[in-house]
């Protein structure tokens, strides 16, 4: 039997190398995101949906229960960041990044929920943020949205596990993708230019580098996969080089 997962924030970076850790793996993809792939593979499907808005997500569900009647595992991905101080960020800036990176989570679960019930031996794994353990300056919204984030994976771990369903989150640290070049410009770094930024934040890694894509995608894959991680649930996976464990004193 085919076992099918639907990633949220599909089209580029992270959630497109989940989507290619999947279909590595013998998946069924659907994909979802408010814009337009490129080169978007063709054995795995995708649908245009923003993640904030009710109707398109009830309507994306739909949709995919005309396809399966089971849905293996769900990846929530899909999220902005602002890169400015607190005082700085509008309420209608913050209200918009909670709608895709906090709501859209609560919103694309609870109508995936029947499907998930559905197979039985189901897994959510939000993909979250080191910084809902550990931040820094001029990253508030996105900071508190991911601790808001973790906080619901372990509440619906909670709730879900008499359906069968496993609720995790992947903690990513530095990884390089648009958003994290994009986040680099709030002067949390010395260095001037982008790739002296990248530089700097290779050697505050204690395995000295910046991750891929491709290494979230496998955590993802790992708490999503039964036969790897059948006894976790509640859980935020921290996949970060060492970031968050050398002391700010150092």
């Amino acid at each position: 039997m085919s076992r099918w997962v639907l990633v949220t924030g599909a089209a580029r970076g992270i959630g497109r190398a989940i989507v290619d850790a999947f279909r590595g793996r013998g998946w069924q993809v659907v994909g979802w995101d408010r814009r337009e792939p490129e080169d978007w593979p063709a054995d795995a499907r995708f649908r245009q949906v923003d993640v904030a808005d009710p109707g398109a997500v009830d309507a994306g569900i739909a949709a995919l229960a005309e396809r399966t009647p089971r849905l293996h595992a769900l990846v929530n991905n899909a999220a902005v960041q602002i890169a400015k101080p607190l005082v700085e960020t509008t309420p209608a800036e913050w209200d918009a990044l909670m709608a895709v990176n906090l709501r859209g989570p609560y919103l694309v679960s609870r109508a995936a929920y029947p499907l998930l019930r559905a197979a039985g031996d189901a897994a959510v794994v939000h993909v979250a943020s080191v910084h809902a353990l550990a931040t820094s300056a001029n990253i508030a919204a996105y900071a508190a949205s991911k601790g808001g984030l973790l906080a619901l994976t372990r509440a619906m771990a909670i709730e879900w596990a008499p359906a069968g369903i496993r609720v995790n989150a992947v903690l990513p640290g530095a990884v390089d993708t648009d958003m994290l070049r994009a986040g680099l410009r709030r002067g949390h770094l010395h260095a001037a230019d982008l790739e002296a930024q990248l530089a700097e934040l290779a050697r505050r890694t204690v395995l000295g580098r910046v991750g891929t894509p491709a290494e979230i995608a496998a955590a993802v894959v790992f708490l999503a996969d039964p036969a790897q991680s059948s006894f976790m649930t509640g859980h935020g996976l921290v996949v970060d080089g060492g970031a968050t464990i050398r002391l700010s004193t150092e």
